[in-house]
């Protein structure tokens, strides 16, 4: 981390409050104790038609504190760094465990799990851009959504947006890790079109980098084109038909994936895809792999919310699922390990296959290519599916004409196990990589 990072605090007195927490936890009465305690701050400029919409600061930091009485747990936080303030949160923490009742769940980690080498992952880019220039960026992004044609005559504003943060995560294992990153975006939302006939479309690109960003004339012009693309859409007939789903919605359904196979779901049993380890959840062509090391990606960590070191694994090999996503509560809960994913899954990359989005709309021939999805109509305990969507309806492998005002509906179980194939358009800007996903068949409510 630069000397000049803007952080009140730095790594070492992060460090030494968590030292200090863990310290108070003990002397009041702890038989353990985890924390995390974190700091982050950033800026987000927002022009609409030339001029300056919005202009933000943001600073925060806080410590949320976690203690054990036995098998009681109790949890309290503060936003507060002083050492008054800290040592209410531990007592206030303690009182709570007091009074709950015991869980022979809870605990820390096993000693064992813990992470013991944590080297860097390079996920730290300051980007000190200042206002004007960040208001000069998001002007040019716009200028040139405004160029790629007359039509486009409206806009919701183009932005620019930069955070940094880091925290330190400890417990009683002695386990002391912690890191500083960056997320850096623009985006473009632009209208075509008048009255009724309006077509509303944007892009965006985030990284840990700022220098790996489109430019912001591609944001603009994407944004632009896809705009214009829209203009004339019309509703389809009721109908079964092919679905794809363009890489920036796929990654979704692959969202929807590790909602149903994340330990919460599973002890509760509210996941269409309870007790389905070891079995066939997608069609063979799906390989999805977790790569928690990769420098400079998103999700990247060498550790997870609990201090568990992760691992790169195979979740779905030839669609067969190979692991959940478990926390060491949730493990406890179904009688099972860890598997490091406590807060989450940690950077997830769906196989690509050979097909760029034209050739897999050749592949299809005749259905749906489904750019925008609205709504959440998502059952997790079935797997029923139901979202507002627009896109294109696509007639011999090319794009016909727009669509939009339109419902697609099935399965979650169904429509991972009809995956055709997988596109290898894949965009690099989230904690998921997956091209476009093409679906052997939905019903398509017009």
């Amino acid at each position: 981390m630069t000397s000049n990072s803007g952080f009140s605090c730095t790594p070492s007195q992060l460090r030494e409050i968590a030292s200090d927490i863990l310290k108070a936890a003990r002397k009041g009465g702890a038989s353990a104790c985890e924390l995390d305690i974190s700091e982050g701050f950033g800026q987000s400029v927002s022009v609409r038609m030339g001029a300056v919409d919005t202009i933000e600061y943001n600073r925060d930091k806080g410590v949320e504190i976690t203690v054990y009485l036995g098998q009681r747990r109790g949890q309290a936080s503060t936003s507060d760094f002083s050492r008054a303030a800290l040592r209410s949160a531990v007592d206030a923490a303690l009182s709570i465990a007091r009074f709950t009742a015991p869980d022979p769940c809870a605990g820390l980690a096993d000693k064992a799990s813990m992470a013991r080498e944590c080297p860097d992952l390079d996920l730290f880019y300051p980007w000190n851009i200042e206002v004007d220039d960040a208001i000069a960026l998001a002007q040019r992004c716009e200028e040139a959504a405004f160029a790629v044609d007359k039509s486009i005559c409206n806009s919701e504003g183009a932005n620019v947006s930069t955070h940094q943060s880091h925290f330190v995560s400890a417990n009683s294992h002695g386990f002391m890790e912690g890191f500083a990153s960056t997320r850096h975006g623009l985006s473009c939302a632009v209208i075509a079109g008048e009255g009724e006939a309006m077509q509303r479309e944007y892009w965006h690109d985030t990284r840990r980098d700022a220098s790996e960003l489109l430019s912001v004339e591609d944001i603009g012009r994407i944004a632009g084109e896809r705009a214009l693309a829209r203009f004339g859409a019309k509703k389809i007939r009721t109908r079964q038909a092919p679905v794809i789903f363009e890489a920036p919605l796929a990654v979704g359904l692959i969202g929807n994936f590790v909602q149903a196979t994340s330990g919460g779901a599973l002890y509760r049993r509210s996941s269409f895809l309870l007790d389905t380890l070891g079995q066939q959840v997608f069609s063979p062509v799906i390989h999805i792999s977790e790569r928690p090391h990769l420098k400079k990606a998103f999700g990247a960590t060498w550790f997870d919310g609990d201090g568990v070191a992760t691992h790169d694994r195979e979740v779905v090999i030839d669609g067969v699922l190979q692991g959940y996503f478990l926390s060491t509560y949730s493990a406890r809960k179904l009688g099972l390990q860890t598997t490091g994913n406590a807060g989450g899954s940690h950077n997830l990359r769906v196989k690509a296959g050979e097909d760029d989005l034209d050739a897999l709309l050749r592949k299809m021939d005749k259905g749906l290519l489904v750019t925008e999805l609205l709504g959440h109509g998502i059952n997790y305990v079935t797997g029923d599916y139901s979202r507002g969507a627009a896109g294109f309806w696509v007639e011999k492998g090319k794009i016909k004409h727009p669509v939009q005002e339109i419902t697609i509906a099935g399965n979650l179980r169904d429509m991972f196990r009809g995956i055709v194939a997988v596109g290898n358009d894949a965009l690099a800007r989230g904690a998921k990589h997956c091209g476009s996903i093409l679906i052997e068949n939905m019903k398509i409510a017009g």
